[in-house]
């Protein structure tokens, strides 16, 4: 059995057969206007497809327990005789036949990435826990094409690795044009604000008074504010107020606050939503921003009691979450938590350069959204896959028979988003033909209308190379082919197939930044070469 794990082929020629009838039948699909933000690049082909809203083909019955196959067995959750799925949290997944959807929840949390900079920046490698390659990849938005409204755009392409007969295929997701501050809708934000003892250390309060003041300067009049501190206890310091004529207020409540004792994230929570609900403003965005370490020791420090708590203030008022962790011991797995189940996402910052981008540049796509509960499935066609699997989205992961149940959590995403899922696909040998059909379910922010949008790609539209395909899938290539390094033994080989170990990522990282001259992609070569030296 190769290293992937094996196509899992039992005889069901029938069942395989109507499946690929089904997917032959194709998906009506039309175009999507609009292109924004080129620049990480991605190389579109002619065989990208996007629009329409046909129906994917279901599952012909529900994924028994054990069907799920991993490197070295079979586990309904587990992993295979070899561990290194539990021991890494990577799901190394192999569908069997017939079953050849993948379905997870959409993921615009990017916080993994910038942890991992910051260690790897002071000389340490990361906790491969904390290593989630989803948002790796994420951390660099592509130049999918946009949708004119709410919703998602759908890009598939994909490129051979220098393993015989596997692939990348990556399957793109974008949301309109994140609106100028004076565009988009008014916004009631509630900062919950971690001032226990541990955030005395610099680059944490201090980095986010710095940012919160930059803020407050930028928010517009009918925006409204309000702040909530907690350490041993919580306490709401400014409820919740109309900008207006009354910055002066937020600046004093910004500049008074000081570290002390311990960390009562549970109290936090609860008191920064009570404050949300009591300052809630119909026709705005209502948003809950936690701006935190995360190293919860006092009260609740479990991820699903501390949102129990508050699941009230969270289901009847919609209020999401949005957690901007600091800190160069920072608790990734509760903020990462905290996150999926507040129907939020998270980002990391260690600089005052990332703090201003957060809470001044980027705050239209943090706290806006144009979808909620969304989820992708994608099909794989049985007569040109022998076998893939999901690089990352380990607990993101959804049954195939609740892609279309909306009472299941999905991910909730903003505008001037992009999504990339990324999976590595052997082909049959010869193939030849259609290779998947991906599939994005959302619903309406404000009427919960659900909405699909659809995309395929053709086995001749894999490109030569990942190397010598266009520039966004070789940043999407690098970001994942990193992250799996450093979730490998060593930081190094990796087991996506056509891994390159740590030195040649070095100077492939290198030259893409070169060529590029992008600031983004020069911090990720850094990076590399950090993990390079150390590993």
């Amino acid at each position: 059995m190769n290293r992937y794990g094996t196509d899992g082929k039992r005889g069901r020629r029938g069942a395989t057969a109507l499946l690929a009838l089904t997917l032959a039948g194709g998906l009506l699909l039309t175009g999507c206007g609009g292109t924004d933000d080129a620049s990480n690049g991605a190389k579109d082909t002619a065989a990208d497809s996007r629009g329409g809203s046909a129906p994917m083909p279901a599952p012909d019955r529900p994924r028994g327990e054990g069907e799920q196959r991993y490197d070295g067995g079979t586990s309904s959750g587990g992993t295979g005789e070899s561990g290194e799925g539990e021991k890494n949290g990577d799901s190394r997944e192999i569908a069997p036949d017939p079953d050849y959807l993948s379905t997870f929840a959409l993921d615009v949390d990017t916080a993994s990435y910038g942890y991992a900079r910051r260690t790897l920046s002071e000389g340490r490698l990361p906790d491969p826990a904390t290593v989630r390659p989803e948002e790796f990849v994420n951390s660099f938005r592509q130049d999918y094409e946009r949708p004119d409204g709410d919703g998602f755009s759908v890009t598939v392409d994909g490129a051979r690795t220098d393993d015989e007969d596997w692939s990348l295929v990556r399957v793109g997701l974008a949301t309109r044009t994140a609106e100028r501050q004076s565009e988009r809708p008014s916004a009631a934000l509630t900062f919950v604000i971690d001032i226990s003892g541990s955030m005395s250390e610099p680059g944490r309060l201090d980095l986010a008074q710095e940012a919160l003041g930059t803020m407050t300067d930028r928010l517009r009049d009918d925006d409204s504010v309000a702040i909530v501190t907690f350490s041993d206890e919580a306490e709401t310091v400014l409820p919740m107020t109309r900008l207006g004529d009354h910055r002066g207020r937020v600046h004093d409540a910004i500049d008074g606050l000081e570290p002390t004792d311990s960390t009562n994230l549970g109290a936090g929570m609860e008191t920064g939503y009570e404050t949300a609900v009591e300052g809630r403003r119909e026709g705005v965005t209502n948003r809950v921003v936690l701006v935190s370490d995360a190293l919860a020791n006092t009260g609740d420090t479990d991820a699903d009691t501390i949102l129990e708590r508050i699941a009230t203030e969270r289901r009847e008022h919609g209020i999401t979450l949005f957690g901007v962790g600091v800190g160069s011991d920072y608790g990734d797995a509760l903020m990462e938590r905290l996150a999926d189940k507040g129907d939020g996402h998270t980002t990391y910052v260690s600089t005052s350069e990332d703090a201003r981008e957060v809470f001044c540049e980027q705050l239209p796509r943090h706290i806006e959204l144009t979808a909620r509960d969304a989820k992708a499935q994608v099909a794989f066609d049985p007569e040109t896959v022998a076998e893939f699997r999901l690089v990352g989205y380990d607990n993101r992961q959804v049954a195939d028979e609740d892609f279309r149940d909306d009472r299941v959590d999905g991910g909730e995403v903003g505008p001037g988003h992009t999504v990339t899922a990324l999976y590595a696909v052997r082909t049959r040998p010869s193939a030849d033909g259609h290779l998947a059909t991906a599939t994005v379910r959302w619903l309406d922010p404000d009427s919960r209308t659900p909405h699909e949008e659809s995309g395929n790609v053709e086995s001749d539209a894999l490109d030569d190379s990942v190397w010598e395909s266009g520039r966004g899938l070789r940043v999407t290539a690098t970001a994942a082919y990193f992250a799996d390094a450093l979730r490998s033994p060593g930081g190094d080989g990796g087991s996506l197939p056509g891994a390159p170990g740590l030195s040649e990522l070095s100077e492939r990282a290198e030259g893409l930044a070169d060529r590029t001259e992008n600031a983004d992609l020069r911090e990720l070569a850094e990076a590399i070469e950090d993990a390079n030296r150390l590993a």
